[in-house]
């Protein structure tokens, strides 16, 4: 075997059934043999299992060899076997032998078919390509008016289409079962598109046309389409399903890929090998005491981020692939829990052989030692791949120089970097410089030479067999051995799609059941929106005046039944991506994901509808009769069915949930307008009416109406003609006023009034119950197709963001690429020649103040009990010092941290903080610079705004805009951002990148000219070595020009741990271990530690690690040494010194001249509202898909209502086409609302976050400015809404009432605003905020007097006052009287009450009487039969009926208005109680 090649050979051995013939790796048949690992040593097994997961797995193997017994089916197999056999593998005997133990199990499963098919993978001449290009440019408002121009003009130059960049070129490699892969690189290398390539997952990526991947010579093709179980990439960030404990989640990921056979391996039951499976993988990574604890996620509780990241290794291990691809898992793990990491994949590729790839950062020499290969690259070119315990030496004879304490994993990273690689002496005109020169160095290396040949060996050593290869024979067979009836053999699956739903479903119900809270929320909600309609309506008389009523019930109930399910679309988009990972590990299609959720909603759906239709038809006085009842019942609950498979496949054929959303709000106002009810069927007109036929809820509602008023005689409540003189009524001549009404008649038939009203008909109900099912099944078949298709996201090559006429020359297509390495590397290699002396940091002023605290103190109240964080810890920070904050993992670092930087919320803090021994004062916050973990920014600035935002809030005043923005270059030039000064922030991958961020993160506090003290909040985490490692070195220069600089960090190399003067150091609970000088060569740090008892620390460990080792597993306490110590007395002796001398200093003249050195900002009211105003004026105007979005709203919906509505008759029907027209543009008000609250929330969130604990600006301009942006915007929004709406339903009236309605709509958009920033202003989040706005919009229009009129509302009692506070009564009130007064009414034929007087009367001489009281009109009056009588004859007898006056349209717009300023004041003064003032109270 080559020295570069897999340690394992295949040779053949026997599987379960006795019949075929397969291969695996011969260590997996010695059960006493261990991993070879890459340095030639060969640790045991069980070094891998600590002792708590060494108990788990016995406890595990005892139940297990109990359960085993000979009486169970093909007992042979049994686990009680192994143990009479062998008393190391009998957990109940003292030798039992855990390593041992776990080797037999993983081969009992793996002879079955059970495990990783032993495939790796290999690669040759592999380029990928990606969309985009390396530079764009930023989008504007104004580029939606210019865009056709310019696309014009790239096409006519030739420029057209997608371009696509080159991300990695020319890579080859070879990774074998049983190996582990480091994939180390700078971020933007391509280390995560190598990752993808190779398990893959290809979305939006292209393979070159000479690329080969395959699998021990299986093809990439053949392996996604039969075996992409075997193949599987775990992305950085964990996704799981959060209400899920760890249990269920590992249970269903056995259960997904558990073999048909599995029991016959176990002797167990089928459920009980998959409790097995899962309890043993959680033994050994650490899991077992979580089984019972949810996942969760960022937002909730569950176990925590290492316990999850494990999760993910266990998932994977359960899965079984041949090839586990992981990228940047280790981001934010300390490094006792990142090591824990890659020693469960160590475990996993021992035990099972399975393969593993892992892009890691920053890690530590331990780490890397697990590791079998390594491979490099540098800017998309492959620079090495071999044996990881090579690799160093190949860089060192290359010319490189490697310190002596620099990790290999950051010394082969450094070498990509051209400002931090050193040549060695004599050799640096000899190194290579660029990526092609790199890539040019290894192609003519021997160790590519044997790469090749060991490639070559391995192709050979797989194409062989009958068929010519093997490979796919054997994986074939353990395939099929493992397939579950009924699944094809071709399917990658392993389990059937009947089992995959059944799985789905179960889970569906435990996420229920998990999150209880948000399963019972639904249907208290629906019973409490119920009970307010229900009481609307209730008490309302059976009689022909109530029919419009009874109509506008069943339209609520079935309305609201359907668009429930609109909430759908964002649980759906939450639990994509979860789903998109499961479906590449094949634990089921998507599609069966989809079935099984629109089945396991049914119980819940049911129990929801029954509740609520119970109380809205009892409540309202619906039919009292069973029959009509358990009718009303069933087209709820099928609407309900059918809408949820509609909004579900919106959310299917989508990519965003904005997009969806859209979609849906567009759909809904075509539902609720072509539901029949708005518009009936006879006043559709014919270019919309169509919609109807596409409409399920348009079905429901017919059948409902029918239901409700077939074989229905409905008492009539008033006559024609009617009052003295006509009672008792004689003959035919008389009417109901109601439509369907017959002559004589003092009742008015249902069948009648709903055939001549709607056109419905009670023969159409159970055709449109078919019909309704139908359009379930199909739009389930739909969405269960377009899940399926489209369950995966493309990828893009990372790209830089610059204005539009900024992007640097250097960048600007065209330029030679590889001449542009060249440049762009010189550059590098010159400044990194220059003196590091701190020279470069010449703008900050000298500092003198000193920074202490004394006995600081930190408990908060957890579940009604104190708990202590932090414990009487001591310390200073003195200008021109590097501090250090180090501690086990819940030390309380950032805790501390928080703390004296004042920036908690909650809890008691006790102790001394003192700035030269007095008290901190009001302007502390904002002379300190706090660098947080996170890098949270403003997406659409620029790098220099985003500074010059900072330095024009945090400077003084009395400093001059130039100053600062002159101070702001200086900084630009410190931190070398200049290349990209004029980058868009942007977001990660198409933006600036994790260390770009992580610079103007430090810059922003930069800018701000700190006076005394620079906080860092892990400023190292999530980048690679290089960059942690520019990152430290630049707060040395910081700390050398007389910055006092206090940094948290979790595990820093030892060359970074040089750069640190003075280490505080924590252990658990806040206890103070050190706190001193770490020294030359940490001598200092490592002198106390050795002379308390601790080993010694070798020359070539890392100091900081030797000392986590040393707090974390001696047993020795050591806040107990360290407060016993001399040097803990002599820290107490320095700060009594320190304050005793500080507290003697004077300040200056000019310091005491200045009045607002002190006060909480630093810039004056007038000039925050400025510059923030004009921030957020400046990321509207650059986020146009927002401002598009707003615009198309209002002319589409403008549009819709307006043909919809179009041109009403002046008919008693066309006023109510005017009044609903009207109406319905309110249905927009939500969707409004849900477009700026999002706005309102990042801009808050960047506020609350990091803004406003650096007194940055005062919330008071916050607030200002978010309420000024909308208004132009808005006021623009319902100009086009009213050019759109007006016109086609009101036609061309009088210039004032143009201008009235036109200011009304306006109104109408501005208050929008006002509300969505209202109800936002206080909650958490948007959905918080939506449900609120849900249940006001829902109020303001269920008693606006539309759906139920005011004298019915009074009528009963107590809702007529939601009426007079509904905003939308005036609003509707206002427009509808501007544009009806005045109108005459002429009576359509089927609107006209038609009777005969008396015998030898005319129809006028019989109703005299009646004409001198009534509104209306006769058209006939000469006639002696058939009189037609028109009930109105001007609009505003029809608006008197709904409360609407000609007189009160003034009013009525300055009570909007009212509304308007009373959010406006309601906006200031939540957010001052929940936001300001109560977190002051914590």
């Amino acid at each position: 075997m080559p020295e570069t090649g897999s340690q394992h050979e295949l040779r053949p051995i026997q599987p379960a059934t006795g019949q075929e013939t397969f291969y695996a790796s011969t260590t997996d048949f010695d059960a006493d043999s261990d991993h070879v690992s890459a340095d030639g040593s060969t640790p045991q097994l069980s070094h891998l299992v600590d002792e708590n997961e060494r108990r788990e797995l016995g406890r595990v193997a005892s139940r297990m060899s109990r359960a085993s017994t000979p009486g169970n089916l093909n007992h042979l197999h049994g686990f009680h076997t192994m143990a009479d056999s062998d008393p190391a593998l009998n957990p109940e005997k003292s030798e039992f032998d855990v390593g041992k133990w776990l080797k037999i199990v993983a081969r009992k499963f793996e002879v079955a078919g059970f495990g990783p098919k032993h495939t790796g993978v290999r690669f040759k001449n592999l380029d990928v390509l990606g969309s985009g290009e390396a530079v764009q440019v930023q989008g504007t408002v104004s580029d939606i008016l210019l865009g056709p121009f310019r696309s014009a003009k790239k096409l006519a130059s030739g420029r057209g289409g997608s371009s696509q960049k080159k991300i990695l070129r020319n890579f080859n490699g070879l990774l074998e079962n049983h190996e582990l892969l480091i994939v180390l690189g700078r971020p933007g290398s391509g280390c995560s598109t190598l990752l993808k390539t190779l398990c893959g997952e290809l979305h939006g990526l292209k393979l070159g046309q000479k690329s080969h991947i395959d699998y021990s010579g299986v093809s990439q093709a053949q392996m996604l389409k039969e075996f992409k179980g075997e193949l599987q990439y775990n992305q950085e960030v964990d996704k799981h399903f959060p209400h899920l404990t760890v249990g269920q989640t590992l249970r269903f990921a056995a259960a997904s890929r558990a073999p048909a056979n599995i029991s016959e391996i176990t002797g167990l039951s089928r459920e009980a090998s998959i409790n097995f499976i899962a309890q043993v993988v959680m033994a050994m990574c650490g899991l077992s005491h979580t089984v019972n604890t949810r996942v969760g996620n960022d937002f909730i509780r569950g176990v925590s981020g290492g316990e999850r990241k494990r999760v993910s290794i266990a998932e994977m291990m359960v899965a079984s692939s041949s090839l586990g691809a992981w990228d940047n898992s280790t981001r934010g793990l300390d490094s006792a829990t990142a090591l824990k990491f890659v020693q469960a994949l160590r475990l996993s590729s021992d035990l099972m052989g399975a393969a593993n790839a892992v892009a890691i950062y920053q890690a530590s020499q331990s780490i890397y030692e697990l590791f079998d290969k390594a491979t490099v690259l540098y800017e998309g070119h492959q620079i090495y791949f071999g044996p990881a315990n090579k690799a160093k030496d190949f860089f060192e004879r290359q010319g490189w120089w490697c310190d002596p304490r620099q990790t290999t994993g950051d010394f082969l990273t450094s070498v990509t970097n051209p400002s931090e690689r050193k040549p060695r002496e004599g050799m640096e005109n000899r190194v290579p410089r660029t990526p092609a020169e790199f890539e040019k160095y290894w192609l003519e290396s021997d160790e590519y030479k044997q790469l090749e040949m060991d490639i070559a060996r391995h192709e050979l050593r797989s194409r062989h067999g009958p068929d010519g290869n093997i490979t796919v024979r054997l994986l074939r067979e353990e395939k099929h051995q493992s397939q579950a009836k009924y699944v094809r053999k071709s399917s990658p699956y392993l389990v059937n799609v009947m089992t995959q739903i059944r799985l789905t479903t179960i889970r569906a119900y435990q996420r229920m059941w998990n999150d209880m809270t948000a399963t019972a929320s639904g249907p208290i909600m629906n019973m409490v929106i119920a009970l307010i309609i229900g009481s609307i309506y209730y008490g309302s008389p059976n009689n022909s005046d109530n029919l419009s009523a009874k109509g506008a019930v069943i339209f609520t109930g079935i309305l609201l039944s359907a668009l429930s399910s609109i909430n759908e679309i964002n649980t759906l988009y939450s639990q994509r991506p979860i789903v998109e990972k499961h479906a590449s590990y094949t634990f089921y299609h998507p599609f069966a994901e989809a079935i099984s959720g629109i089945f396991a909603d049914i119980p819940l759906k049911l129990v929801t509808i029954t509740l609520f239709d119970i109380v809205l038809y009892f409540f309202s006085g619906l039919r009292y009769e069973a029959g009509p009842f358990f009718i009303f019942l069933l087209f709820t609950f099928v609407s309900s069915l059918a809408m949820s498979t509609v909004f579900r496949t919106m959310a299917a054929v989508t990519k965003t949930v904005s997009q969806a959303m859209s979609l849906a709000g567009v759909l809904v106002l075509a539902l609720v307008i072509y539901t029949g009810y708005v518009i009936a069927v006879p006043q559709m007109h014919p270019w919309f009416s169509w919609i109807r036929y596409i409409n399920p809820i348009f079905y429901g509602f017919e059948a409902l109406i029918a239901n409700e008023f077939h074989n229905r005689e409905v008492p009539c409540a008033t006559t024609i003609p009617a009052g003295p003189g006509y009672s008792p009524p004689v003959g035919d001549s008389f009417i109901c006023s109601v439509v369907g009404a017959k002559p004589g008649e003092n009742f008015v038939s249902g069948d009648a009034y709903i055939a001549t009203n709607y056109n419905y008909y009670y023969s159409h109900l159970w055709r449109n119950f078919g019909i309704m099912i139908a359009f379930w099944l199909a739009f389930l078949v739909m969405y269960a197709v377009a899940t399926e298709i489209n369950s995966a996201t493309d990828s893009s090559a990372e790209t830089l963001v610059f204005q539009r006429g900024h992007v640097p020359s250097y960048l600007l297509k065209g330029e030679d690429e590889e001449s542009g390495d060249a440049k762009l590397a010189a550059k590098h290699e010159v400044s990194n020649q220059q003196p590091q002396d701190g020279s470069e940091v010449k703008e900050l002023e000298p500092q003198r103040d000193i920074f202490t605290w004394k006995d600081v103190t930190y408990t908060v109240k957890v579940k009604n009990e104190d708990r202590q964080l932090l414990d009487n810890v001591n310390g200073w920070v003195k200008p021109g010092t590097l501090t250090a904050l180090m501690g086990v993992s819940g030390a309380g670092k950032t805790t501390l941290l928080d703390v004296l930087a004042k920036r908690t919320t909650m809890g008691v803090i006790s102790g001394d903080m003192l700035v030269n021994g007095k008290p901190l004062d009001a302007s502390f916050q904002r002379k300190t610079g706090y660098v947080q973990q996170q890098d949270l920014h403003l997406e659409t600035a620029t790098v220099r705004e985003s500074l010059r935002f900072s330095a024009t809030l945090r400077q003084p005043q009395s400093v001059s805009q130039e100053e600062k923005f002159a101070y702001v270059e200086s900084v630009i030039d410190m931190l070398n951002m200049r290349d990209f000064a004029n980058a868009v922030v942007g977001v990660p991958g198409d933006g600036l990148n994790v260390e770009q961020r992580k610079l103007l993160t430090i810059g922003v506090e930069l800018a701000a000219k700190p006076k005394l003290l620079l906080f860092l909040d892990e400023p190292t985490s999530g980048l690679d070595s290089q960059s942690a490692w520019a990152i430290c070195a630049f707060l040395r220069k910081l700390a050398d020009a007389g910055q006092a600089v206090l940094c948290t960090i979790h595990q820093p190399s030892a060359v970074l741990f040089q750069e640190f003067d003075r280490l505080l150091f924590l252990a658990k609970g806040g206890k103070t271990v050190y706190f001193g000088d770490i020294g030359t060569n940490s001598r200092t740090l490592l002198d106390y530690f050795e002379g308390n008892g601790a080993r010694t620390c070798e020359d070539t460990e890392n100091p900081a690690e030797y000392m986590l080792d040393v707090v974390n597993n001696m047993g020795t306490d050591w806040h107990a040494t360290w407060k016993q110590s001399p040097e803990a007395a002599q820290v107490i002796r320095h700060l009594d010194e320190i304050h005793a001398e500080t507290s003697q200093w004077q300040t200056s003249d000019a310091d005491n001249a200045d009045t607002h050195l002190y006060s909480e900002f630093a810039a004056p009211l007038s000039l925050q509202v400025r510059t923030v105003t004009a921030r957020v004026f400046q990321q509207y105007w650059r986020t146009p898909s927002h401002i598009f979005a707003k615009c198309a709203l209002s002319v589409a919906a403008g549009l819709f209502i307006g043909f919809s509505f179009w041109s009403p008759p002046n008919t008693l029907a066309g006023m109510s086409v005017v009044l609903f027209g009207v109406f319905m543009i309110t249905t927009i008000f939500q969707t409004l609302v849900g477009q700026i609250q999002p706005f309102f929330v990042t801009q808050r969130s960047l506020y609350e976050v990091r803004e406003k604990p650096s007194k940055a600006y005062s919330w008071k301009a916050f607030i200002a400015a978010n309420i000024l942006v909308e208004i132009p915007y808005q006021i623009f929004a319902g100009i086009l809404l009213f050019a759109c709406v007006y016109y086609p339903v009101a036609g061309i009236q009088g210039s004032d009432r143009q201008v009235l309605v036109l200011l009304y709509i306006i109104q109408f958009f501005i208050y929008a605003a006002t509300v969505a920033q209202m109800t936002v202003a206080a909650m958490p989040d948007t959905q918080s905020a939506g449900a609120i706005v849900t249940l006001l919009v829902m109020m303001s229009l269920m008693f606006c007097g539309v759906l139920q009129s005011p004298a019915n509302l009074e009528a009963t009692g107590f809702w007529i006052f939601m009426y007079r506070l509904s905003p939308f009564t005036y609003w509707v009130g206002g427009i509808v009287a501007t544009e009806l007064h005045g109108r005459a009414v002429e009576c359509a034929p089927n609107e006209m009450s038609v009777f005969s007087p008396p015998s030898g009367q005319t129809c006028f001489e019989y109703m005299e009487k009646y004409l001198s009281v009534a509104p209306g009109k006769l058209q006939n009056p000469d006639a002696t039969a058939d009189c037609n009588y028109c009930s109105l004859t001007v609009a505003d007898q029809f608006m008197a009926g709904v409360g609407i006056k000609w007189d009160d349209r003034w009013r009525n717009f300055g009570i909007v208005w009212a509304y308007v300023i009373f959010n406006i004041f309601m906006t200031v003064l939540v957010y001052y109680v929940f936001r300001v003032e109560k977190k002051k109270r914590k």
